[in-house]
């Protein structure tokens, strides 16, 4: 297989800071997409997934999979895409594509697990995939995405995993009009969810523990915002919403969230906090309540998400920063200081 140069940002280790790498592409084939990285999203996945806080991390590590770019080089049976076309690429690179998920286009749950855009195993060139912190990607066209026209680049990168993920669910569990939808957390992915939720067309009530966030959740489409410290504001919405998405990774009192579920009612998870959520069992057989997770999207989805978002103008509400303070804006990731999603510049990174 024939390669090609690009520049990235990787680590080296659990415990290094990320820095230049010259990494391998390869050339691409009949089917593959070749794209010039424009803007790259910041998901804490990336951070998780680096300092091997979860398991399996491959070394060097190129993290990146909320990807916008155009269109370099195309394979000769490539159909869908030319140079200069904006394009996209998300959480995945590749699946078997015959199980019966990945049949469904639900390529997420592929039965023998997608090929992740990082830490997947590259059946290409070997070793393991490298993510978008970088200057390009090659991509089968399969799991390349079409960016509609007249949304913004930079704050359309986040939809690729934040949008997705909470997409999938609210359209899974059909969320609409005349529902009463509650939204746990006002991060980057709880902040595209109210939108979305808002946009579907549901009474929107988002949970924060943050009095700071009550202005930004009404600014962001909530009808109401609920501080969860406080017990008796919490105690006014019990057993009352058809649905509650939980966007939080960090350990909390999910019980607090059932109780808040009406009857055959449903809270699902998207966040993935690093141990076990306790969970009360009376808190679900009575009243018969649903507990329920959710992973981004298949590719058919993910792409009317992106459709979706042209047609209603939704993007992320975004930082831009150059590669060079990527680690700067990891510690501040940490620290929850942004708002919502950092997107890197990735023009940055080609004198680097």
């Amino acid at each position: 297989m024939i390669k090609t140069k690009a520049r990235s940002y990787a680590a080296q280790s659990a415990t290094s800071a990320l820095a230049p790498l010259a990494i391998d592409r390869r050339e691409p084939t009949a089917t593959d997409v070749e794209m010039e990285i424009l803007y790259c999203g910041v998901c804490h996945s990336d951070l998780h997934t680096a300092r091997s806080e979860w398991p399996g991390t491959m070394y060097p590590c190129v993290p990146g999979h909320e990807i916008v770019g155009r269109v370099t080089r195309v394979g000769n049976r490539v159909t869908k895409f030319k140079p200069g076309d904006l394009s996209a690429v998300g959480c995945m690179v590749d699946s078997c594509r015959t199980c019966a998920h990945c049949q469904a286009g639900l390529e997420q749950y592929c039965l023998a697990f997608p090929v992740f855009t990082y830490n997947g195993n590259d059946k290409f060139l070997g070793g393991h995939t490298f993510g978008g912190y970088s200057t390009s990607v090659v991509v089968d066209e399969a799991f390349v995405l079409r960016v509609p026209a007249g949304l913004e680049l930079a704050a359309t990168a986040p939809l690729l995993c934040a949008g997705i993920t909470t997409y999938s669910p609210l359209r899974h569990w059909k969320v609409g009009p005349n529902q009463k939808v509650g939204i746990v957390g006002l991060g980057g992915l709880g902040h595209m969810a109210v939108k979305f939720a808002r946009a579907f067309g549901a009474h929107v009530v988002l949970f924060t523990t943050s009095p700071g966030k009550v202005a930004d959740g009404l600014r962001l489409g909530a009808h109401e915002v609920v501080i969860s410290k406080d017990a008796d504001a919490m105690k006014k919405h019990a057993a009352s919403f058809d649905f509650i998405l939980d966007a939080v990774s960090a350990q909390h009192d999910i019980n607090t969230y059932l109780g808040l579920v009406k009857l055959d009612g449903t809270l699902t998870l998207v966040g993935a906090p690093e141990r076990p959520l306790p969970v009360a069992a009376f808190n679900l057989i009575l009243p018969r309540r649903n507990f329920a997770g959710s992973a981004i999207g298949g590719i058919a989805e993910t792409q009317e998400m992106l459709d979706f978002c042209g047609k209603h103008r939704i993007g992320a509400d975004i930082e831009l920063i150059p590669i060079q303070k990527i680690n700067e804006a990891w510690d501040r990731l940490l620290k929850q200081d942004v708002k919502y999603r950092f997107v890197i510049d990735m023009a940055s990174l080609k004198g680097n």
